[in-house]
């Protein structure tokens, strides 16, 4: 049985997030030199769910995952491209943003998760920009509303054209009675630096913004006429990838299709294993069995079965998995089976090949998937055992769970060497988190000097007692204590209020400075789930459900 045809405990189909342009929908990619195109042209009767229809670019769950995948074969299939054009494909309109049908039609659960995976797309985008040399431009003709807009704010540079009806809008408020849930508020005035009076005007005008004053407002950065548009286009691709330091003539290597299956409790596919038992879900990565590459073109001939490569998309596949479709599942349990010396290997190995174009985007796909696993609403444990393989990248997910435990010395019985972890270079600065930190960073957010003695010990296998000495771990548990202090706590976990803990975590998860980033989810996330399960939006009379059908929105008007 395929993974994509299992069913969720209600009957319906499991969303499965992997995909290719063979089997795309809503997106047009085409490539020439150093410039890609990607088109918007939603097929509005191609929707993820029944009961809506994808009209005018609006978009649901199922069009982004086609976006995610795009931007992710860019990156790796096409290390020549430089500058994206993202455009429209319907005439007078860019995108009417997320489809409102879906959203009323759509569980709490989902529409809080679909704006998440949108949100980590749009920073994606952002990332490519900063750390792979891939800018993007946005072009946009006709209406560009809601998170249409959003997206066209995480391009490097907007052009709006000057005709007269194209406008730029966050409708929400006015609209909907919800916030733009993609990023807009926070990159309006953090990243586009616009005017607070001013975007308190745009984000409550239906209407939008367009011409001369979108760029006096830093709306947009330049308004062109339709006349002139091509040639402004071509101009500031040019512009663009002359900044670029994308290899000018590499070789991409194909992303394969993820091999999954499913079983009983859960899905198996090579580097991962997924059991789900009593709201547990528990997630195995195994390392390799075979030693690094000799060079980089033996790394890149390996293509997407390189270890480390494999192991980011099966990972970042399983998250998403549990995120969407194990909604009742309390926590993920993080276990390991392999060498620790064979992570460090490939990890002194990516670090030696940092300057060649692959293992920069290997080492941005690892740092992407653990902001995912930071991000992810489910408390996370990390079990560090006899056999395990905890050490540089995958210690990561230690320092990324709210609770670590190791086992001192054995197991009864088991002839495996004592559990131990390993600290690479990788763990001091690679892999930020969405506040600008390292994990460890923000750990010992009070103490640089635990930082230091954790940095000390790079290269060397450390037991138990010597990562709680650390700080490294939680608790460093003896056999016979180990199973029954490991139940009590997931057992005492999930009879915990679901609501609470996410609260909870998130705010212990991120501690020290906010970034753009960080406020993205911390902050304008919080409020819309909030705002989402408000009578004033959802409710009979709220404004989602009545939008289209010629009733005026109820609001309760009591300020909270």
């Amino acid at each position: 049985m395929a993974e994509s045809d299992r069913k969720l405990s209600d009957g319906k189909s499991r969303i499965d997030f992997k995909t290719d342009p063979s089997r795309y929908h809503h997106w047009k990619l085409a490539t020439s030199g150093d410039v890609a195109t990607l088109t918007m042209d939603v097929d509005e009767n191609a929707p993820l769910f029944e009961g809506y229809q994808l009209k005018l670019n609006s978009y649901d769950l199922g069009v982004d995952i086609e976006l995610a995948d795009a931007l992710e074969r860019l990156r790796f299939e096409q290390p020549q491209v430089r500058v994206i054009l993202l455009r429209s494909g319907k005439p007078r309109v860019f995108c009417a943003g997320a489809n409102i049908r879906m959203l009323a039609g759509a569980s709490h659960a989902h529409k809080v998760n679909f704006c998440k995976f949108t949100n980590e797309t749009r920073n994606a985008i952002e990332d490519a920009s900063e750390f792979s040399g891939q800018r993007m431009v946005c072009v946009v003709t006709g209406s560009c509303a809601g998170g249409g807009y959003e997206l066209a704010l995480a391009a490097d540079h907007i052009i709006l054209t000057d005709d007269g009806s194209s406008t730029v809008s966050l409708p929400e408020l006015p609209l909907l009675a919800v916030l733009p849930g993609t990023g807009g508020l926070t990159r309006i005035t953090d990243k586009r630096k616009v005017r607070r009076d001013h975007a308190d005007v745009f984000c409550t005008t239906e209407e939008g913004i367009k011409g001369k004053r979108a760029v006096e407002w830093r709306l947009v950065d330049e308004v062109v006429p339709n006349s002139k548009l091509d040639e402004a286009v071509k101009t500031r691709a040019k512009e663009f990838a002359a900044k670029s330091d994308r290899p000018v003539n590499a070789k991409g290597i194909a992303l394969a299709p993820l091999e999954i299956k499913a079983t009983t409790g859960g899905r198996e596919s090579k580097h991962v294993s997924v059991e789900i038992a009593d709201r547990i879900a528990t997630v195995t990565l195994r390392g390799s069995d075979a030693p690094p590459p000799a060079d980089a073109e033996a790394m890149a001939a390996q293509g997407s079965a390189f270890w480390p490569l494999a192991l980011a998309r099966e990972l970042d596949d399983a998250i998403l998995d549990i995120r969407i479709n194990e909604f009742d599942t309390a926590a993920i349990v993080f276990k390991s089976e392999g060498d620790p010396a064979a992570v460090l290997a490939y990890d002194k190995f990516l670090d030696a090949q940092k300057d060649h174009w692959l293992a920069r985007e290997i080492r941005l796909k690892w740092k992407r998937v653990l902001k995912r696993v930071d991000l992810t609403s489910r408390t996370l444990v990390a079990l560090i055992e006899p056999g395990s393989c905890f050490a540089g990248t995958l210690a990561e997910l230690i320092f990324a769970a709210d609770r670590a435990y190791m086992l001192v010395g054995q197991h009864d019985g088991d002839n495996r060497p004592p559990a131990a972890i390993a600290l690479d270079a990788c763990n001091f600065g690679p892999y930020p988190m969405s506040n600008g930190l390292t994990r460890l960073g923000s750990r010992f957010l009070a103490d640089e000097s635990a930082v230091e003695r954790a940095r000390e010990q790079i290269g060397t296998m450390l037991d138990a007692e010597a990562a709680e000495e650390l700080g490294l771990v939680t608790f460093a548990l003896d056999d016979i204590d180990w199973e029954d202090e490991i139940r009590v706590f997931l057992e005492e976990r999930a009879s915990f209020s679901a609501d609470g803990l996410t609260g909870l975590e998130a705010n212990l998860r991120f501690g020290g400075p906010e970034t753009m980033e960080s406020k993205i989810f911390a902050r304008l996330t919080a409020w819309q789930n909030w705002i989402f399960q408000r009578p004033n939006a959802v409710g009979e009379e709220g404004a989602l459900k009545r939008y289209g059908t010629g009733q005026k929105a109820v609001f309760d008007t009591k300020r909270v």
